[in-house]
């Protein structure tokens, strides 16, 4: 029985919102009130006094990402369970990165979805988000890749991260190698599709 589950469903599409409040309700979770957007979901009054949160990823104004992130970053954090209609493996990271427990498909069915809460609120320290074919970067690649993306030359990577622009330049070319790209352009469009980049 999950009488004492407390959630918040955070969508912007009201139809979806309103099915999967009922599914939850109908397996005896309390749906303490939803929100259309990222600003009312980290304003709502019942935020702080929840167990879960569910939130869809792409929403006007402030997005599930930056929501989650916000959500985690409290003391009082609630498990946080994505919700999307795209599987992305940039999505997916960034949601990891954001401290997102779980990440799910919205074309689950909304008693299925309430479902797969349930285990997740059972085992919250399991990992289940999706695996990602996200490139595997060093951390120094990352910041060559971040610095790279706000149009820096080399020598201004160089000169930033205290190494020469001959280095700089084998960790493009690394870069280059696991993004599958031959080009700085082609690189920074591949890392802001796939999420590594402009979060």
């Amino acid at each position: 029985m999950n009488a004492a589950r407390r959630v918040l469903v955070v969508d912007d599409h009201p139809l979806f919102r309103l099915g999967l409040s009922m599914a939850l309700a109908a397996e005896g979770y309390t749906v303490v009130g939803e929100a259309e957007d990222g600003e009312a979901a980290l304003a709502h009054p019942a935020v702080r006094d929840v167990e879960a949160v569910l939130l869809d990823v792409r929403m006007p104004g402030i997005d599930g990402i930056e929501v989650c992130r916000r959500l985690r970053a409290r003391d009082d954090a609630p498990i946080v369970v994505m919700l999307t209609t795209h599987e992305e493996p940039g999505v997916i990271e960034a949601a990891r990165k954001a401290g997102a427990t779980a990440f799910l498909s919205k074309e689950t069915a909304p008693k299925e979805l309430a479902k797969l809460l349930d285990a997740i609120l059972r085992d919250p320290k399991r990992d289940w988000m999706p695996r990602t074919s996200l490139p595997e970067l060093t951390r120094r690649e990352e910041e060559v890749l971040a610095l790279l993306s706000r149009g820096m030359s080399n020598k201004a990577i160089a000169k930033a991260l205290n190494i020469s622009p001959d280095t700089v330049k084998d960790y493009l070319e690394r870069v280059f190698q696991k993004l599958e790209v031959g080009d700085r352009l082609s690189a920074v469009r591949r890392a802001t599709e796939l999420g590594l980049v402009g979060r």
